[in-house]
């Protein structure tokens, strides 16, 4: 009897044991994750805005964004950010600068864009080289004249950073941080930055009256006293294409005719939306002009033939439109009245540091 207890005493104490491993089979428990959807309001007279199916607007993705685009970060000095050219105070352009200077103060070629109203943009850069937001926002940061950071050491610090991996967590789930992550994130903060509350769209809503300059100046826009209208005449101020605008005669600069390898684009750069504009000198692809009497003195005496001129410059052989003092004063006063005050200084769209 003794030897038969001991014998079920011994067995069980090996059953317990083994009873208690995990089954291997099993998955772990994986944390979830459901960030918050982002309503994003779209002002009366606006297009529909495509956002990517792989990258919707979320309150944490934009969070995120927000603070990679502010951040230094993510330069190799850690002195530049996103924002050390694309100032908020200057509608997200560089300070008055003609070129952007890097980290290694090394002068870029052409003008840094503004970031107004990009949620409606199929392409980013002077030239179209990048077909999204997202695209667009994985250049700066290894660029040698910008950033001048490789990816991976970016992503090593994001990973050894006392936030981030938490921040990108609450965003895109349990995953490895990867480049593609940062560039949506930045990609959602920049869908939200929308101009919609400059005196014309008050004009536009009937809260506003235009100035007796104002509105000859609008008169000079949209007519083909001034020609404006053709490219810049949408709500957006922009068509979002290309044009060779009669800048040079002999072309240096092949803008789109780069990236495509047809001569027929040579010359020819995307039209900049005009919104803000009474703070986002210089101007043209290469900031050439200080201020908006000098753009509008091109426009008006300045206009240059070479091949690739575009059909819409009708009165490039007499060198422009040849507008008069008045006229030419009261565009600049409608050009004005595109400014917007709410955008300028929305605390949404600031440093969060």
């Amino acid at each position: 009897m003794k030897r038969y207890l001991f014998f079920l005493i011994a067995t069980v104490i090996v059953i317990i044991p083994n009873s208690c491993k995990k089954d291997p089979a099993l998955p772990l428990p994986v944390t979830p994750y459901e960030p918050s959807p982002y309503n994003l309001v779209i002002p009366q007279g606006f297009p529909d805005m495509e956002i990517p199916s792989d990258n919707p607007l979320t309150v944490e993705g934009i969070q995120l964004g927000r603070r990679l685009f502010y951040d230094t970060l993510l330069s190799g000095d850690f002195t530049q950010s996103c924002s050390s050219c694309h100032n908020q105070a200057v509608a997200f352009s560089d300070n008055g600068k003609q070129f952007s200077t890097g980290i290694d103060n090394i002068e870029g070629g052409v003008n840094a864009p503004t970031i107004i109203n990009p949620g409606w943009m199929p392409s980013a850069f002077w030239d179209g080289r990048a077909n999204s937001l997202e695209e667009q926002a994985l250049g700066p940061v290894e660029n040698p004249i910008e950033m001048h950071l490789d990816w991976p050491d970016a992503i090593d610090r994001l990973d050894a950073h006392e936030l981030y991996p938490t921040l990108f967590s609450n965003v895109f789930g349990d995953k490895p941080i990867k480049k593609e992550m940062v560039a949506k994130a930045i990609a959602q903060f920049e869908r939200t930055f929308i101009s919609s509350e400059s005196d014309w769209d008050k004009y536009l809503r009937g809260e506003y009256m235009l100035s007796q300059s104002e509105a000859k100046g609008f008169e000079v826009f949209f007519t083909e006293k001034g020609d404006c209208f053709h490219c810049h005449g949408t709500i957006l101020f922009t068509d979002n294409l290309f044009h060779n605008n009669g800048l040079d005669s002999v072309l240096t600069n092949l803008g789109l005719g780069a990236i495509t390898g047809n001569s027929n684009d040579n010359g020819k750069f995307k039209s900049p939306t005009l919104r803000n504009i009474e703070f986002t000198a210089p101007y043209m692809h290469d900031g050439r002009f200080g201020t908006l009497e000098e753009v509008i003195d091109f426009y008006s005496e300045g206009v240059k033939f070479s091949a690739t001129i575009d059909p819409l410059m009708k009165k490039v052989h007499q060198g422009g439109l040849h507008l008069t003092e008045s006229e030419k004063q009261d565009l600049i006063a409608f050009l004005k009245a595109l400014t917007d005050e709410d955008f300028l200084n929305n605390p949404d769209y600031s440093s969060p540091f």
